[in-house]
């Protein structure tokens, strides 16, 4: 077969992804927060995007200052383009009208809730103001003391020696959120270049300071210095706490064995076990948690229905300054000031259409999903119906990837609380009467009904379990009995039957 090179034209079909549309397609699986950081920087970027201000509002008796690129007034809407009003799309892929959706609460709205921590440092400074409250009210709440803060401030009034001091401070960095430190010292006396005797008695020191139980190198030793700061250490305790496997593998029989004493004065002595911190350092609260914002918010409709709306704390409000372009754009000289400045406007309106888009369709899934979930809403978790990413993009006529993409990280507020969006798609687990499948989460629900609700005599087994579901109508298999346990972390029916006795002669003992 000769091989020779020639040249041919071909008509074909293809999908480019433009850098726009790759955007508006990233743009729809980002949270709330980093969708919030994304405009934050496209606002440093781009000259012609501005954030609309809604909280503050001028004085009335004081003219608005006049700013070259101040947004027009209500009869200059054509030079402005605001997210709270629906974006014309020509496509006619955005029909519909979310301008109650995107309408943010009022300036005259009080805040909830109370501000704490304002001392008379707080008032002198408003004095120093003139008594204005344009100062952020957040800047005076009470900043809540870290544990690294709280064992550094104990460290000169216990530890004097400088020598000391420095390895006492090095201690206190390793200290993690519970606080505990690494078990073995070595390292730290071959860093610091100390022997191990005076680390140790560093370390001893420390131990003695507050919360009680701080700067243990095990859970033994954090119980033992609770016990010591109580004078509650004794030897028969540290027999305890040298056996503290056989405590949490419930053999009673080991642990009694090995103590020396009988069954009710060990009962007494696990009572008071439990009633010590193995995390002494977690009160101190080191670690900021982030709370969840829903982006969409469900509430009860009068007609008995369901109405959704999307949060509009967590929608960013941009506008894009047409008369700012237009007047720039008159000065620029070259064509390379021209160009920079068309771009500017094209990324500008493409990301608020990108915005409204994004906002659009979260609000049509989560009203489908509302749709499709409705008995859940109503009755509880035991009525989640199976649910897959396909039958919600055939109900609003999308692709599945694109109802994936929207439900990532994306949160809904209920009145029975706060669910992520893919809580809602289930898996189906069959009937056994031929009717209507079930939910895999309304099953693992029901699976932690029965299990709660046995008693020591009568635990049941995977088996027993199956059997249970089977005459309720739920067909499913041991192995999934076993699996859905495992992932709700409900120990078998044999660790459960030990954990419930053990109860109970605590109880008697009691």
């Amino acid at each position: 077969m000769a091989l020779s090179a020639k040249l041919e034209l071909r008509q074909g079909q293809q999908l480019v992804m433009t850098p726009q549309l790759q955007q508006a397609i990233r743009l729809l699986q980002l949270s709330n927060m980093e969708l919030t950081e994304f405009v934050d920087a496209e606002l440093e970027r781009n000259p012609l995007l501005e954030r609309e201000e809604t909280s503050s509002k001028p004085s009335s008796d004081e003219p608005p200052p006049e700013r070259p690129d101040e947004p027009p007034s209500a009869g200059d809407d054509d030079r402005w383009l605001d997210l709270r009003q629906p974006v014309q799309d020509h496509t006619g892929g955005l029909d519909a009208d979310f301008g109650n959706v995107f309408q943010g609460p009022g300036t005259g709205e009080p805040i909830g809730g109370a501000v704490t921590g304002l001392g008379w440092a707080n008032v002198t400074q408003r004095m120093h103001n003139g008594g204005s409250d344009d100062s952020d009210l957040e800047d005076y709440v009470a900043n809540q003391i870290s544990l690294r803060e709280h064992l550094s401030a104990q460290l000169p009034l216990t530890v004097t020696d400088p020598i000391e001091r420095i390895i006492g401070q090095y201690l206190v960095d390793l200290v993690d959120e519970a606080g505990y430190i690494p078990p073995d010292l070595e390292p730290l006396s071959e860093r610091l270049g100390a022997p191990i005797e005076l680390i140790e008695s560093v370390l001893g020191k420390l131990q003695t300071f507050d919360p009680p139980g701080i700067f243990a190198r095990s859970l033994a030793e954090c119980l033992a210095l609770q016990l010591k700061d109580q004078n509650r250490y004794d030897p028969l305790m540290a027999v305890l706490l040298a056996n503290l496997d056989h405590l949490g593998n419930r053999n009673l029989a080991a642990l009694k064995k090995a103590v020396g004493v009988d069954m009710e004065e060990l009962a007494d002595m696990i009572r008071e076990i439990k009633r010590l911190n193995p995390k002494p350092g977690l009160k101190f609260g080191s670690v900021q948690l982030q709370p969840v914002v829903p982006d969409v918010i469900v509430r009860a409709a009068s007609d008995g229905g369901w109405h959704v709306e999307l949060n509009s704390d967590t929608l960013p409000r941009v506008l894009v300054n047409r008369t700012y372009y237009t007047r720039i754009a008159k000065t620029a000289t070259n064509e390379r000031d021209k160009d920079y400045l068309f771009d500017c406007l094209q990324t500008a309106n493409w990301l608020a259409k990108s915005l409204d888009q994004r906002a659009r369709t979260i609000l049509k899934v989560a009203e489908q999903i509302v749709r499709q979930q409705d008995s859940f809403f109503m009755y509880g978790v035991q009525h989640l119906r199976p649910l897959n990413l396909k039958t919600i993009a055939d109900a609003i006529s999308m692709h599945e990837s694109t109802v994936s993409r929207v439900t990532s990280n994306k949160y809904i507020a209920t009145p029975r609380g706060i669910f992520e969006l893919k809580y809602f798609f289930t898996s189906a687990i069959a009937s056994a009467a031929d009717g209507e499948a079930h939910s895999s989460e309304a099953v693992r629900h029901r699976i932690k009904q029965l299990i709660d609700a046995e008693h020591a005599d009568a635990v049941l087994s995977d088996d027993q379990l199956v059997d249970r579901l089977k005459n309720e109508g739920i067909d499913i298999a041991r192995r999934t009995v076993a699996k859905y346990r495992e992932a709700m972390r409900i120990p078998s029916s044999v660790q459960r039957r030990r954990d419930k006795r053990l109860m109970e002669r605590l109880g008697g003992a009691a």
